[in-house]
């Protein structure tokens, strides 16, 4: 409409219209350039870059979901879903979260919709924040195909959030995450803002009184990351963060296994969360209840798996 009402004007004007002055282009408005890197900043890059390439060199980081050599049967999935989702890896303490060896805990799901504002640092560059971004979005839109629970991208209204920032920048997001999550204690803060060099990445998920309804979820993730070690963390802090919390030597092929062997969500880890967000299952469920179920969801889910 815009352009007809601009061809109509022209019609109406003079057959010799004096000539106008043309109008200087407006200069494009420079991109501020992002602060330099800290030294502690720096250095973790540098760390973390010989970090990727040592697990690359040893054969790790493997980005192809599982193979022929990796084979699991419907039994192997519905063990490995109840180590990896009615366990805890870490559970409170007085500091904060503390290891928990594996303590048995109920099922813990999104109920509403998932809705994940993404966050970067001052310090990290336009290209890495275009990049990520991108990943993001289409990683959640997997997500939702697998589950058929709704995940997306919102920057308006978000109860996930995920912060991409380096050293300097996630230990000053303590009033960030006690927003985000109200009440959460001094411990647990300090969890995500003073993380040691051998944690890449985490999440903090809380749930609606004891009835295993997540609510709300606070994921951190290194700037400083090289970008295969930096999607890694994206893929398993969100999935965690879904209700996946334990990581288990025997669950393979999956990103929920401490050996690095695999660096994004494979199709067990796919199964995994098909079978979390299965209506038979429910929030609250403990072991013993969650288990007849698993496995004869495991069986119909991956029942031809060899």
């Amino acid at each position: 409409m815009t352009a007809a009402l601009g061809l109509l004007a022209a019609c109406a004007a003079p057959a010799v219209a004096p000539p106008r002055p043309a109008t200087p282009p407006t200069p494009p408005v420079a991109e501020a350039a992002p602060p330099p890197p800290s030294p502690e900043s720096a250095a973790a890059r540098s760390y973390y870059a010989q970090i990727q390439q040592a697990l690359l060199s040893q054969g790790l980081m493997r980005t192809d979901g599982g193979g022929t050599d990796t084979p699991y049967t419907d039994r192997m999935l519905a063990e490995t879903f109840l180590d990896i989702a009615l366990h805890d890896e870490y559970q409170p303490g007085t500091g904060g979260l503390v290891a928990s060896g594996g303590a048995p805990t109920t099922l813990r799901r999104w109920a509403g919709p998932v809705r994940v504002g993404l966050r970067f640092g001052a310090s990290v560059s336009s290209e890495l924040r275009a990049t990520d971004t991108a990943r993001v979005a289409s990683f959640l839109a997997r997500l939702s195909q697998v589950t058929g629970h709704p995940i997306r991208l919102d920057d308006q209204n978000p109860n996930f959030m995920l912060h991409i920032v380096t050293e300097d920048e996630r230990r000053a997001l303590g009033p960030a995450i006690q927003a985000a999550l109200p009440g959460i204690g001094a411990g647990d803060v300090a969890g995500l803002t003073q993380m040691p060099r051998t944690t890449y990445c985490a999440v903090l998920a809380q749930s609606r009184g004891q009835g295993g309804v997540y609510t709300r979820a606070f994921a951190v993730v290194r700037a400083e990351h090289p970008d295969l070690l930096r999607l890694s963390c994206i893929h398993e802090e969100i999935a965690q963060g879904l209700g996946l919390p334990n990581d288990s030597p025997r669950a393979r092929p999956s990103i929920f296994n401490d050996d690095e062997e695999f660096a994004l969500l494979t199709r067990m880890d796919e199964d995994m969360l098909r079978i979390l967000y299965n209506p038979a299952l429910r929030p609250g469920m403990t072991l013993d209840e969650a288990r007849p179920i698993v496995f004869d969801l495991a069986a119909r889910i991956a029942g031809g798996a060899s």
